[in-house]
């Protein structure tokens, strides 16, 4: 045995309790994560393994929220952190910011949180089956002549501008970990954010990014998070007190809630690296570790052994992007014109104007029910000025030049957005995420997608409203067009009377503005605006084809019917080839300015239909998962062991060794029992193969006393075991020290792959718990049917900071990244532990450190 075989990487003498998560060890760095509690909330603290404090963020919304779990993305560059109650944030590893937040719907018929329970990410298959289309006709795996192919030659449409995260006094001045400010409200609506999405990408939706604006004016672009290689079709599982697994591909896009058995824990959750195969041992909330079954539960998702869900994915992304744009755009539009609570809109300039005029000609020239518009129009018509009005016109400030410079500004601008945006923005927008939804329609009725439950009715309702927002879009445009037009009008004509009220002869000059658009702009535009109608009133329920436009049909199998019967005959009569003068089919006569058009109202009601679509579909992965219990042994049949009482379990540390053979799995067990006799430490394997073929209760034990042997023979030394757990497929890592003893503690390493086991079989297990097993452990011990030994350590190291107590474990057994933190059970000091380097290799690098400070 050798003694201080491991190099001691750093000593960390915390300034707050913290804990250590198993999950802690960054999988490819040099990273561990602590959590603490400051103030009633946890924080957030990522180490490096040499003892230097990268960051330190506070995490959760309250003091009610504390971190239950965590897990590292493949790649090592993100942290995803749960916060007990459905919710997950994901954190980057470069500088502690928030990259996104998930969010686990709750069911319409049960509305109670579950608590979360545990957290894992799992690296993704590379080698899925290739699609029928041949590569040649896919770039960057999007298939030519598609929905996202399309979208990808068009032109990029406009970015729009975002406010960003404006800094406080105490933002920037206080000291760390003191900042009390109010949590931020969330921007995005919540329509969006539950909307299954992958990772944000502007341009797979033809959006340029948006420009984020500070608090000085200051532009920058949006940071955008890249998805690396080893996270592509990675999932993150997330585990609940209620037996579901919740899936999010890529971290990001969620696929559902998969039951396996209610009210029980998910433990020991293992995927099988080459198809998407899921093994668990459910919990029950009543019980322990001891009571979980033997023989895994297994979780099938087929939908995800191909290429389909991610390319839906993808088109949802998409979907969403454009989603998210349309009501940015929208809402831009209705500020800009009706105005908010900070912000003043243009179609407030005309009626206060109005109203200015009235109170003066009440007040001052003794009208009682004045009429501004009455007045403006006999002006316009007949030129009689009243003499409030012509007192208006020559003394009030309101129309001075520079006022009447400000009316013309805030208003011509308004209506020239309205105009651009709806043209340029809005309709662009608009058809292409009808293009999208016209192929997620084709989808619904291809006989191989039949699993993700499209429901086709939703889908056409869809396409049906976004004909109708187009149309609507494209008569704003009109409208807000015509109205500027008017609106010019309109000032030419005040500038016009105000110099005939200054009786300046000599600088008048000729009107140059036209009656019939004042007068039209006096009726339908300075007090009341048509313009408001497209933001307020109810949704329209008009059919384009009302408008002389080619009416919705449902039916696409009639649609092709009459393309083909069309074509016919227009081959088989010369005449119908030629060019013809389209002629609508609409009555001319019949008024249409009845008609609504809240094109706010309709864009918020389309947000929720698509999202309803998308969100159906994207849980289609859970719906179809396959769940089968091995050997037919579930926790509900465990009975209570009278020979194992749950005190007798110390603890059970378990892990999964992966094969080279598909499906030939091994589960090890290590479990400290505290039996009458003496303690004891015992490793069990289970073969998963043996457990699908129907035999779940084939195991190997090795049986040890809590002991270790000198140098010397029959030299044996007890020791009292604080922790272990499994380092890698081969080496188990145990924390111990002597027993009776106040301390040193020793941090050592057993190859437990090496070891001699003795297989249990069927005969000799009379149950499907490991409580069963360990009872029948015992039996055969104290029969002598199985030899005690001491725990054969190969390599072990003093540890510096822990000495007694408890303590809490962080492994990384990944090559060039084995370490080991060790926490002690006050939680104020850590040890680092470099598994490959030795004593000799510490003092050298000591000695090269103490040169270099020299």
């Amino acid at each position: 045995m050798e003694h201080n075989a491991f190099a001691s990487l750093a000593v960390l003498r915390l300034s707050s309790p913290c804990r250590l998560l198993p999950s802690a060890c960054c999988p490819d760095k040099d990273l561990v994560v602590l959590v603490s509690r400051l103030g009633g909330r946890d924080r957030l603290t990522l180490w490096k393994m040499q003892g230097t404090k990268k960051w330190d963020i506070e995490v959760g919304r309250d003091e009610s929220e504390s971190v239950s779990a965590l897990a590292w993305s493949p790649c090592g560059q993100t942290i995803a952190v749960s916060h007990g109650f459905s919710r997950i944030t994901l954190y980057s590893a470069q500088d502690g910011r928030i990259e996104r937040s998930l969010t686990i719907p709750t069911s319409s018929h049960n509305v109670e949180q579950r608590r979360i329970t545990e957290a894992w990410w799992f690296s993704g298959c590379r080698d899925l089956p290739r699609s029928t289309i041949p590569d040649i006709f896919k770039r960057n795996e999007i298939n030519t002549g598609s929905a996202l192919s399309i979208l990808k030659v068009l032109p990029l449409l406009d970015p729009l501008r975002e406010e960003d995260h404006k800094l406080t006094a105490t933002d920037l001045f206080a000291f760390q970990g003191t900042q009390t400010g109010a949590a931020l409200k969330p921007s995005t609506p919540e329509v969006i954010n539950d909307w299954p999405s992958l990772l944000p990408d502007s341009s797979l939706a033809s959006l340029c990014s948006p420009i984020l604006t500070d608090e000085q004016g200051k532009t920058a672009k949006e940071t955008q998070v890249n998805l690396s290689a080893e996270d592509e079709n990675s999932l993150l599982v997330i585990g609940d007190d209620n037996g579901k697994l919740h899936c999010f591909l890529d971290g990001s896009y969620y696929l559902g809630p998969i039951s396996t058995l209610p009210s029980t824990v998910p433990t020991a959750v293992f995927k099988d690296p080459k198809r998407p195969l899921f093994l668990l041992h459910p919990q029950t909330l009543t019980s322990d570790l001891s009571s979980v079954t033997l023989a895994p539960l297994s979780v099938d998702l087929p939908l995800l052994a191909s290429h389909r869900i991610r390319d839906f994915a993808r088109l949802s992304s998409a979907a969403r992007e454009l989603m998210w744009y349309i009501m940015r755009v929208i809402e831009d539009l209705r500020e800009v014109w009706l105005g908010s609570d900070s912000l003043t809109g243009a179609r407030e300039a005309g009626p206060k104007w109005i109203q200015l005029l009235e109170t003066r000609l009440r007040d001052q020239f003794g009208q009682k029910e004045p009429s501004a518009i009455l007045e403006l129009t006999g002006l316009l018509v007949a030129g009689l000025c009243s003499e409030g009005l012509s007192d208006f016109f020559s003394s009030s400030e309101q129309m001075s030049e520079r006022a009447l410079q400000k009316w013309e500004s805030t208003v011509t601008d308004a209506l020239v957005k309205l105009r651009d945006f709806s043209t340029l923005q809005l309709v662009p927008a608009l058809q292409r995420l009808h293009i999208i939804l016209e192929e997620v329609r084709g989808w619904s009725l291809i006989p191989q997608f039949v699993l993700f439950g499209f429901n086709t009715d939703d889908i056409t309702h869809c396409l049906f409203s976004l004909k109708q927002a187009i149309v609507i879009a494209h008569l704003l445009a009109f409208q807000a067009r015509g109205e500027l037009g008017s609106f010019k009008h309109f000032l030419s004509f005040l500038r016009y009377e105000i110099a005939l009220a200054g009786n300046s002869p000599e600088t008048r000059s000729p009107p140059e503005h036209d009656i019939l658009e004042v007068n039209h702009y006096l009726m339908s535009g300075l007090k009341t605006s048509q313009i408001d109608r497209w933001f307020t009133g109810p949704a329209p329920q008009f059919d384009p084809g009302d408008l002389g436009l080619p009416r919705h049909n449902t039916d696409t199998n009639k649609v092709l019917e009459e393309a083909l019967e069309q074509a016919h005959a227009a081959l088989q009569d010369p005449s119908k080839t030629s060019w013809q003068p389209k002629v609508s089919t609409a009555d001319k006569s019949e008024d249409k300015s009845h008609l609504d058009r809240n094109l706010w109202v309709l864009v918020h009601d389309l947000a929720v239909r698509c999202q309803r679509v998308f969100v159906h579909v994207s849980k289609a992965t859970a719906r179809s998962a396959i769940v089968s219990g091995s050997g037919g042994a579930t926790p509900f049949q465990v009975g209570a062991s009278e020979t194992v009482p749950s005190s007798a379990c110390q603890f059970i540390r378990e892990r999964v060794a992966q094969r080279n053979e598909p499906g030939n799995h091994l589960q090890h067990l290590a479990i400290h029992l505290t039996s009458e006799m003496r303690p004891l430490f015992c490793l069990a394997r289970t073969p998963y193969a043996k457990c699908a073929a129907g035999v779940p209760l084939y195991i190997d034990v090795t049986v040890m006393e809590c002991s270790i042997a000198g140098h010397e023979p029959g030299d044996i030394t007890d020791v009292h075991l604080c922790n272990a757990e499994f380092f890698d497929d081969e080496i188990l890592v145990i924390v111990y020290k002597v027993r009776g003893t106040d301390g040193p503690m020793f941090a050592a390493t057993v190859h437990y792959s090496a070891l001699e086991y003795q297989t249990q079989s069927e005969g000799y297990v009379n149950g499907p718990a490991r409580k069963d097993m360990i009872a029948n452990v015992l039996q055969r011990l104290n029969e002598g049917h199985l030899w005690l030994k001491p725990i054969p350590i190969k390599r072990r190291r003093q540890l510096t900071a822990c000495r007694d107590g408890s303590v809490s474990l962080a492994v990384n057994g990944r090559i060039g990244r084995r370490v080991v933190c060790i926490l002690d059970g006050d939680g104020t000091t850590m040890d680092i532990l470099d598994m490959e380097g030795d004593e000799e290799m510490e003092a050298e690098d000591e000695s090269e450190m103490d040169s270099t400070g020299a």
